[in-house]
């Protein structure tokens, strides 16, 4: 089950309290107070793991504590500190105040491990209070008490390359082809239903990482589909694949602008994110359609390029590197998942996009 929100609340262990004692023992000349302290609350820790995907552990735990911490005893020994309670995360995720909605933590490197609530302190035990007017004291401290804060986990997936597109447009099927994603696929629109992750590798020790989101539709940004639920997912993509279907009933140039709307409406950070064409189903059309077709969005976006009529195979064009306008898309490419036309050259084009955009 994939879960990217849930609501807990945590809380810090309780200090452990003072120990009132007094040394008396045969033969001993000098006795008096000898109560130890008592140990300090176990503290609240985040942690980042590469192995953990959703927030569905969190499904049934509404109230997280660390343990307290024990009382002390006599001859000066001290109460055992309280374990520490370490909160395990997917990287992406933010931490939330329930209250103020703000974002406290954003919780993104693998291993990373920061300290949310301090446990009490542990009580002072009667040793500390004797003097040579209060030779006999009889209280010691309580621990203080532990901290409780409601909280709001949200998370919101990383990766290398976000897939946009209307539902059954073919995302989960490219995604199945070139990674080690394995979506559920069938043709009929939202087939996906939560995002899914997947690892393109490339060879040559490189790889990827895709994300297949649910369909967006036209108002997704407004509550509409399952589109704006998910929409957060590509928030954290470097680079975004706009996919359109050239046996759609609906436009190419109505489902770019559609889907560019749509995004921007969500977020405008994201909608200037550096982003790609892929014109899917490309093997339901002929190679002349496939390449009127790409003319089309290529004047569509202002992409220059003059398209010879080829039998043999489906063309694609690209920006000139030394012209390179982060407006308009890296590249426009033509492409069938099911006859793997133009799959390998997409699959090394998205990769030298994001090693070129990590140096």
């Amino acid at each position: 089950m994939f879960i990217d929100n849930v609501e807990v609340t945590l809380s810090s262990g309780k200090g452990g309290p003072g120990s009132v004692s007094f040394r008396r023992e045969k033969h001993v000349i000098q006795g008096g107070p000898d109560g130890g302290d008592g140990g300090r609350g176990g503290d609240v820790y985040f942690k980042v793991d590469n192995n953990t995907h959703t927030l569905s552990h969190f499904r049934r735990k509404q109230h997280l504590k660390a343990k307290n911490g024990q009382p002390g005893m006599g001859r000066k020994m001290y109460g055992k500190a309280g374990e520490s309670l370490d909160i395990v995360v997917p990287p992406g995720t933010q931490i939330i105040d329930a209250q103020t909605k703000e974002v406290l933590f954003d919780m993104v490197n693998d291993g990373e491990r920061i300290l949310f609530l301090q446990g009490g302190k542990g009580g002072l035990g009667n040793v500390h209070f004797k003097s040579s007017t209060n030779q006999k004291p009889n209280y010691a401290q309580p621990g203080l008490p532990g901290v409780t804060r409601e909280i709001k986990l949200e998370l919101k997936l990383i990766a290398d390359v976000g897939l946009v597109g209307f539902p059954n447009v073919g995302k989960s099927t490219l995604i199945s082809i070139i990674s080690n994603a394995s979506p559920e696929i069938a043709n009929y629109e939202f087939t996906t239903l939560t995002p899914k992750l997947g690892v393109v590798d490339v060879g040559d020790y490189r790889s990827f990482v895709m994300a297949d989101i649910p369909g967006i539709i036209g108002g997704a940004s407004d509550g509409k589909g399952l589109g704006i639920k998910f929409l957060k997912h590509i928030e954290r993509t470097k680079f975004l694949l706009y996919m359109l279907d050239v046996s759609s009933y609906r436009t190419l140039e109505d489902q770019f602008l559609t889907l560019k709307q749509e995004v921007e409406n969500f977020s405008p950070n994201l909608s200037k994110r550096e982003y790609a064409i892929a014109l899917t189903r490309c093997d339901t059309k002929d190679t002349k359609a496939i390449n009127e077709y790409t003319q089309e969005v290529l004047d569509l976006v202002g992409l220059k390029a003059n398209i010879k009529v080829d039998d043999e195979k489906c063309q694609f064009f690209t920006q000139d590197i030394y012209e390179r306008d982060k407006a308009k898309p890296y590249f426009v490419m033509p492409i069938s998942s099911i006859a793997k036309i133009n799959i390998d050259p997409l699959k090394y084009a998205l990769a030298d996009i994001v090693y070129e955009n990590k140096n």
